[in-house]
């Protein structure tokens, strides 16, 4: 299973943090390009080969919700609470359905591929976790193949120790860990540099769709 955390991009709820340099309809349009390059490269993967793909959103309401995400996708509102309460209540909705490895992607990442997410698929093959490192010090993708629900309590959410701190625990508790090639997200006005090639001035980002 492949699980996509995302916002519907309502202006003035969403990337909040680069409000100050996009605007609250500059930062709600980038979330809804972020979003809708995510679902693609999602749909990509699952043309390819057998795969259940749900979103976990906030915002919006389902009407909405359901003509903006594709129809091969469901769409769950998540639940509330700390993204550490979150991603249990996810991974627990994973395999409690029969799934074995369950992977959570959230949608700030343009980096991401195909290939990426079936990497980590495979690496889950010999591992109990596999996690995509964020520049930031965070994780852009999240797997397990089994449920290990202490890794998502104690841990310092939307700081620049997340990743360092989930390394740590799943040493502390003998957990086998792989992982994947850093990539960037993008949450922050420093962030924005990384969907540009200063060489041409043209956006990567707009190269992905």
């Amino acid at each position: 299973m492949l699980i996509v955390f995302t916002r519907f991009p309502t202006p003035g709820q969403t990337k909040t943090r680069l409000i100050p340099t996009l605007g609250e309809a500059g930062a709600a349009e980038l979330q809804r390009m972020l979003s809708d390059y995510t679902f693609r490269t999602c749909c990509d993967l699952a043309n390819k080969r057998p795969l259940a793909i749900e979103v976990h959103y906030e915002g919006g309401n389902r009407a909405d919700v359901k003509k903006w995400i594709p129809a091969v996708m469901q769409g769950k509102p998540q639940c509330q609470g700390s993204l550490g309460e979150r991603l249990i209540h996810a991974f627990t909705r994973g395999f409690n359905a029969g799934m074995e490895r369950v992977i959570i992607i959230g949608a700030d990442c343009p980096f991401v591929t195909p290939e990426i997410f079936s990497q980590g698929y495979a690496l889950l093959l010999d591992n109990d976790l596999v996690i995509g490192p964020a520049n930031d010090g965070g994780c852009y993708l999240i797997g397990l193949s089994k449920p290990l629900y202490f890794l998502w309590q104690n841990i310092d959410w939307g700081t620049d120790k997340v990743l360092c701190q989930i390394i740590e625990i799943s040493k502390n508790h003998g957990v086998t860990l792989s992982c994947l090639q850093p990539l960037s997200d993008i949450d922050r006005p420093e962030d924005l540099h990384n969907l540009y090639d200063p060489r041409s001035g043209f956006c990567l980002f707009w190269s992905r769709k």
